[in-house]
């Protein structure tokens, strides 16, 4: 059956979540971190992620925006910046402006064009999502925007995955679903879908029961892999 529905993770996949500890740093008033932001960053997602798991499997769901707090507190005092009040506040404000990646608005265009559904599918919470959407400009570019809040559970769970099937009524195999997690892509394959690994990184392929369909560099040939 062919692909009709583009289904992208948001955080890593679409925007670069990396573009707000290198903002920082290139400010002047934060050139303490002009050394440390790589360490800050890659920190950070890492506990933003392992928070967000580790709350799905103890039934202790919050919002991404609280977890994604959480994980910079950590990076700060990993880092030796747990007192910068100023440096916290600047990092969390840039969370909502991340950019996207340079070739996400071309990519999005001829999706769009060929007449695909596309979406958002995210650990993000709504208001986050469209504040990242809208600082890119890509919004008119998207059909939805999917929220595991609307299930109350984090990103590996089946009921996640669900909302693309109940917002665009697509058989599981009619969706294209992209993720620059190793581990969100293979789940994906599990679950039903045929999978993007957006590797930007070249990490190895994680160690999960299932793989991604496929491994790109970056976001320039989905529109093939969607049959365009």
């Amino acid at each position: 059956m062919p692909i009709t529905t583009c289904v992208f993770d948001a955080y890593g996949t679409l925007f670069d979540v990396a573009a707000a500890a290198r903002q920082a740093a290139s400010e002047p008033e934060f050139a303490a971190i002009k050394e440390t932001w790589p360490q800050i960053a890659e920190h950070w997602r890492l506990k933003q992620l392992q928070y967000s798991w580790l709350r799905a499997v103890t039934d202790a769901h919050t919002d991404f925006w609280h977890v994604t707090q959480d994980g910079l507190d950590w990076a700060l005092e990993k880092t030796g910046h747990a007192g910068d009040l100023a440096l916290r506040e600047r990092l969390l404000a840039l969370y909502w402006e991340l950019q996207a990646y340079p070739e996400v608005p071309e990519m999005l265009g001829a999706l769009k064009q060929a007449g695909l559904n596309t979406a958002i599918l995210s650990n993000g919470s709504p208001d986050m999502l469209s504040g990242a959407v809208d600082s890119a400009h890509i919004n008119g570019m998207l059909d939805a925007l999917l929220s595991v809040e609307s299930v109350g559970i984090f990103k590996p769970d089946a009921r996640v995955y669900d909302l693309v099937g109940a917002q665009f009524g697509c058989a599981k195999n009619e969706v294209l679903f992209v993720s620059s997690n190793g581990w969100d892509a293979a789940a994906a394959t599990g679950y039903g879908f045929t999978t993007a690994w957006v590797n930007r990184g070249g990490d190895p392929v994680d160690r999960m029961p299932w793989k991604p369909a496929h491994t790109l560099s970056d976001l320039t040939d989905i529109p093939e892999l969607a049959g365009l």
